[in-house]
């Protein structure tokens, strides 16, 4: 139907007659001679349309917004003083000869002439057909194919296979709730969503396959947030007979090709490497955003003396921590700014916020430290946390202290919040990997251990005893790749033998016959050989996320879900009749509010 798109007419098509087919994105009547603004997925041309041919005149007067169009005509330069140098198509402009109309539009109730969405995002789901025609969003998505082609020819290119796993297949644990599907053929039982392809890449690896990969669909039945979806879209990867270190390299030269050809941006080479327990010392997190130069400094040793409890008792509590978090130039802050901060830190459990406030200490020692912290604390405490931090003039120095746990979510979101506050933050992109985590974490309210990635990573080779006398100490062969304070990919080293595989299992409080009901599948395969094997999974709606600038990975998703993950567009989920209620052998149970 058309021999061009509107976006790819340039200077060079000048005198050629061409037809377009798209959307009107503006019209304009200019007395007597109607512009319109002609959009498609390529980009926007200005066609002109004169009252000479009065039959196309007159159907050019009846476009309006979103109306669809076939126009013919020929591509001439825009009269001097009128270039868009906006636009790749800026310097011309089509003298329409012809013009159909495809289709009408009735108004749409989102403004699609404009890169900032007017509508409320409910708007914008419900009418997810309108929103997606937005420059934007069809930006993003074009964005997220290419990012998508890019990844999938450097692992061709390395030797990997495509390889597809089961949608349905056998509910696992796997840290989230699964989405289950009534099977009709087995009454009674039920099939489960994948909530990532994790143990069928593993059995791909026993099979020999030596290097897979699958742009894979994941499902979890979890509490949502700007960056979670019940239905989400994963790089899944797995190798066979390769370290960590040199699946690492693998994986940082992929996302630095992405980042060239996508953005050309030049990312390190290679990426810095962070244990842990240090990015938790120093940021509070394990995703630490290396943008934001600031850090969290220990100070418990010091408080462990001082008369005051606010700091004493979780300096001398083994699960508790004090920290500073200095502020260059924080003196300017207002007392209401510092309650703004106090508020902030409250949602992540902290109590309150203490601050001392460095107005004069180089003349004026303790007196020239304004807080109502100071006189609680000794000279010896204050010299302490000035010289630690390296506070000056000018500065302010924030304090947490509490539970590590609380005092490392609020302290560490403090530090960002406050690198995005005051224009702090270094560099565009700042990846790193954090590694060493620990094989387990303490489940104190259940009073047993949880593995912190999941129950199929391996431990250090040369810490296997410890799984045996000291789990807590245990190091695992994990990783995980970190951009800008988000985790884009994570993976580890698996366990590969099974006389391993069911003592981590047992650490679980997962008996034998709960492993062999639930993996006993996969413990099978690990006694037939199984090669030592590792992988890694990267969130291919963050990763486009962050490249985009988008603030929700929903703006990345051509169908996304809401919050309370429903489809507003198609009114999803939605009953269904009794018949097929009848055919599954199922029977919905009154409500409890409806039995009242």
């Amino acid at each position: 139907m058309r021999t061009h798109y509107c976006g790819e007419l340039n200077s060079g098509h000048i005198g050629q007659t061409v037809i377009l087919c798209g959307w009107v994105h503006r019209r304009r009547d200019h007395g007597g001679v109607i512009f319109i603004d002609l959009r498609d997925r390529d980009g926007l041309v200005q066609v002109v349309l004169d009252p000479d041919r009065a039959e196309v005149f007159k159907r050019a007067e009846q476009a309006r917004s979103e109306y669809v169009l076939k126009i013919e005509g020929r591509v001439r330069p825009r009269p001097e003083g009128t270039i868009n140098p906006d636009l790749p198509s800026g310097e011309i402009e089509v003298l329409g000869a012809e013009l159909e109309i495809l289709n009408a539009s009735e108004t749409p109730p989102i403004q699609l002439d404009t890169h900032v969405a007017d509508a409320s995002e409910e708007v914008r789901l419900r009418f997810r057909y309108l929103d997606l025609r937005r420059p934007e969003m069809q930006e993003r998505l074009r964005t997220r194919s290419r990012v998508t082609r890019i990844l999938r020819g450097y692992l061709d290119d390395q030797g990997f296979l495509d390889i597809e796993t089961p949608i349905l297949t056998k509910s696992t644990p796997e840290g989230a709730r699964d989405y289950l599907v009534p099977s009709r053929t087995h009454p009674g039982e039920f099939f489960a969503l994948p909530q990532s392809p994790q143990l069928f890449k593993q059995l791909l690896m026993m099979s020999g396959m030596d290097r897979y990969y699958q742009v894979a669909r994941c499902f979890r039945d979890e509490d949502l947030r700007a960056d979670r979806q019940p239905e989400f879209t994963q790089l899944d990867i797995e190798v066979s007979f390769m370290t960590e270190d040199a699946l690492m390299n693998l994986m940082e030269e992929m996302i630095r090709r992405v980042f060239k050809e996508v953005l050309d941006t030049e990312l390190p080479n290679p990426f810095p490497r962070l244990p842990y327990h240090e990015a938790m010392s120093r940021f509070g997190s394990d995703k630490p955003d290396l943008r934001v130069p600031l850090e969290l400094i220990d100070l418990g040793d010091l408080m462990a003396g001082v008369d005051f409890k606010v700091f004493a008792g979780p300096a001398q509590d083994p699960a508790g921590r004090v920290v500073a978090l200095r502020l260059p130039k924080g003196g300017e802050l207002t007392r209401k700014e510092i309650d703004e901060y106090t508020k902030f830190v409250g949602i992540y459990g902290a109590k309150g916020l203490a601050y001392i406030k460095v107005n004069d200490w180089s003349a004026k020692g303790r007196e020239g430290l304004q807080s109502p912290i100071v006189k609680n604390l000794t000279d010896a405490a204050i010299d302490g946390i000035m010289a630690r931090t390296g506070a000056q003039d000018g500065d302010l120095i924030f304090f947490g202290a509490d539970k590590a746990t609380v005092v490392n979510e609020s302290m560490g979101a403090l530090r960002v919040r406050l690198g995005h506050d005051r224009g702090l933050l270094e560099g565009q992109w700042r990846p790193l990997w954090v590694v060493d985590f620990p094989m387990f974490e303490h489940d104190a309210a259940n009073q047993r251990w949880a593995a912190l990635h999941h129950p199929f990573t391996a431990p250090k080779e040369e810490q296997l005893a410890l799984l045996e006398t000291d789990p807590g100490a245990c190091l695992s062969r994990a990783y995980d790749m970190v951009l800008n304070g988000s985790e884009i990919g994570g993976g580890s080293i698996r366990i590969h033998r099974d006389t391993v595989q069911r003592q981590v299992f047992k650490l679980l409080n997962i008996s034998e016959t709960q492993a062999e009901d639930r993996f006993g599948f996969l413990l099978k395969a690990l006694r037939f050989g199984a090669p030592p094997h590792g992988g890694i999974a990267f969130g291919l709606d963050r990763l486009v996320m962050l490249m985009t600038g988008a603030v929700s990975i929903r703006d990345v998703m051509a169908f996304p879900k809401t919050q309370t993950a429903a489809c507003l567009l198609t009114s999803a989920p939605s009953p269904v009749d009794e018949a097929q209620l009848k055919e599954l052998g199922l029977r919905l149970r009154a409500r409890a509010d409806a039995e009242v």
